[in-house]
């Protein structure tokens, strides 16, 4: 979905902040009938967004729905490829599957999936992802760098960064941690996945498919009673309810300038942001990978974003993929 006459209609009353528009001058300046301007509010009015009529002074935009849709994403986007297109969704049972198929059709570099809801969420190693409707972010982001395959898994890392500064401008009143190698905690609860996938030939990347899932309005009974100790969300942390919106154009416009400054520039600024934000650098840390169980603390990650941890026996062993636990 590009941007669309309705998204542009949209975008002229959010920007009139509640002072009313003129039927007649919104289709002078878009070039467009009376009759098609109100067919567009009448559309919008069915996602939610309500108008008033003012006498002799058009329509007034009264109530704004809480939805992650692209006509409210512009209001906040600054990238230049990154959500410039995007496919939203009130329901859907994967972004990351949806973005399997667009990615088959050429969709372009920066390209945005997005769900109110998703029925089948998953995280790494196949896992189920709780998604709350209405709640979080939900998103897939497809992105074509001129890279090697082997470098695909650094942009979990990449992104990481992305998200927890995007936060840490958003916010202030907790500091959120990177868990090595794709998740965000807050105060030791899980707040962020990320899912990063390939689509490649031999020697090149044709896409990664950048999974995020972001818990940001739930409340604690929102989540089932296995994840509470574990889980949070960063209304609860920040003490206030999130505007959803303004959080995804943060983390797009963060993600697309740190994906370009890697490409560019390689590793070496990523990684010394990764681990100023690291909760798991200087940890004691279990890493359980497919074949054995790593205790030891963790000391770095290296060019190649592999985690190493120093074992009781003074020997540095690499970890490529594990689960991690904080001991």
């Amino acid at each position: 979905m590009h941007f669309t006459m309705k998204d542009e209609i949209l975008k002229r009353f959010l920007n009139a902040n509640g002072e009313p528009i003129s039927g007649q001058v919104l289709a002078d300046e878009l070039q467009v009938s009376r009759t098609a301007i109100w067919k567009h509010l009448q559309t919008l009015k069915q996602e939610g967004y309500e108008f008033e009529t003012v006498k002799k002074r058009g329509y007034k935009l009264v109530t704004v729905p809480d939805k992650v849709d692209m006509g409210q994403l512009q209001q906040f986007l600054k990238t230049t490829r990154y959500g410039r297109q995007v496919h939203y969704f009130e329901s859907v049972e994967s972004t990351q599957l949806v973005a399997h198929e667009l990615v088959r059709e050429g969709a372009p570099d920066g390209t945005v999936i997005i769900a109110e809801h998703q029925t089948a969420g998953r995280g790494r190693m196949m896992r189920e992802w709780e998604s709350s409707e209405g709640k979080g972010i939900w998103m897939t982001i497809i992105i074509r760098p001129e890279i090697a395959p082997h470098q695909a898994p650094q942009f979990t890392l990449v992104t990481a960064v992305a998200v927890v500064n995007a936060m840490k401008a958003m916010f202030k009143n907790f500091t959120p941690e990177i868990k090595w190698p794709n998740d965000i905690l807050i105060k030791g609860k899980k707040t962020t996945g990320i899912l990063t996938e390939m689509v490649a030939e031999a020697d090149r990347i044709q896409a990664l498919l950048i999974g995020i899932g972001i818990n940001v309005n739930q409340q604690m009974d929102d989540f089932p009673e296995a994840l509470q100790s574990i889980a949070t969300s960063i209304a609860i942390e920040e003490g206030e309810p999130i505007e959803r919106v303004h959080l995804v154009a943060n983390v797009l416009d963060f993600l697309e300038h740190y994906s370009d400054m890697y490409v560019k520039n390689g590793f070496g600024f990523i990684k010394t942001l990764w681990e100023e934000s690291s909760g798991t650098i200087g940890k004691r840390v279990k890493a359980t990978t497919l074949r054995e169980v790593v205790e030891g603390e963790a000391i770095s990650i290296t060019e190649n974003g592999v985690l190493e941890i120093r074992q009781a026996n003074g020997e540095v062993k690499g970890i490529y993929s594990a689960d991690i636990e904080i001991l």
